[in-house]
């Protein structure tokens, strides 16, 4: 079974006992998290899609870890103009481990 999730302004397809970095969410390490932005659910060949979410649909996760990602570098240069401008950013995420996908 595996549902497709939206948190962060991202969308995720996710199934039982995967581990997930998703955005940053405020909650606890060790916490349980209930994500209720379902937007499709499938098992075998049946597929479930909401219009914008399937009613009722729930996905169960625990709050692993809160970490940062590597960092990004961000260059820019006009050439010929002594322009050069260096810029770094590193995005904190929250890993997840899904425990349970309710219909």
């Amino acid at each position: 079974m595996y549902a497709v999730i939206k948190t962060g302004g991202k969308q995720y397809r996710v199934t039982t006992g995967m581990n997930l970095k998703v955005e940053s969410l405020a909650a606890d390490v060790g916490s349980k998290v209930i994500l209720d932005q379902v937007l499709a659910v499938g098992e075998g060949d049946s597929v479930v899609v909401g219009s914008p979410r399937v009613q009722g649909a729930t996905v169960q996760a625990t709050v692993v870890a809160h970490g940062r990602h590597d960092k990004v570098r961000i260059f820019k240069h006009r050439r010929r103009k002594h322009f050069a401008k260096s810029q770094g950013h590193r995005q904190n995420y929250t890993e997840l481990s899904i425990l349970e996908i309710k219909k």
